[in-house]
């Protein structure tokens, strides 16, 4: 699990989730210009071959031109920006969206780090903290395989 921290964007609780084989997601929104950065995580190893060979999230049709700036993985495609950060054999993909400048995304890919207790505890805020009720759905048969009950209608 990874967090980050760029001026002015605030973590969408709501978005925390798993993603990738068995990384996790987040995003960050900026209610002054309505941009959004998304963190993906994913173990694995990024190489310059393998970095250009990589589709964008974002541009996955467009070849893919790949640099190294400060530490991160630049990705650009079809004027789309993308940086990862690989961090002890994860990586770590920065997306934006709604005009997050690329500015935005190389901070966010900087500063990408493990969270603190207090950044886990925002991070997983919205999860509930007892499950709920189980629903109860009216339309299966208290016997038999638990299908649901499905009458033909007209013509069927």
């Amino acid at each position: 699990m990874y967090t980050t921290d760029v001026d002015g964007y605030d973590l969408a609780p709501q978005s925390v989730g798993p993603g990738a084989a068995d990384g996790m997601s987040a995003t960050w929104f900026n209610s002054s210009t309505g941009a959004m950065l998304t963190i993906r995580s994913d173990s694995g190893e990024l190489t310059e071959a393998s970095c250009a060979a990589t589709p964008l999230w974002d541009a996955p049709g467009g070849a893919v031109t790949c640099a190294n700036e400060d530490g991160v993985w630049h990705r650009s495609a079809g004027g789309i920006h993308e940086y990862v950060a690989v961090r002890d054999g994860a990586l770590i993909w920065v997306s934006g969206m709604n005009d997050a400048s690329p500015a935005d995304l190389l901070t966010a890919a900087k500063k990408v780090h493990v969270p603190s207790d207090a950044e886990l505890e925002l991070l997983f805020s919205d999860v509930p903290k007892t499950p709920g009720e189980p629903v109860e759905r009216g339309d299966l048969p208290e016997g038999g395989d638990g299908a649901p009950i499905d009458p033909t209608g007209p013509g069927g």
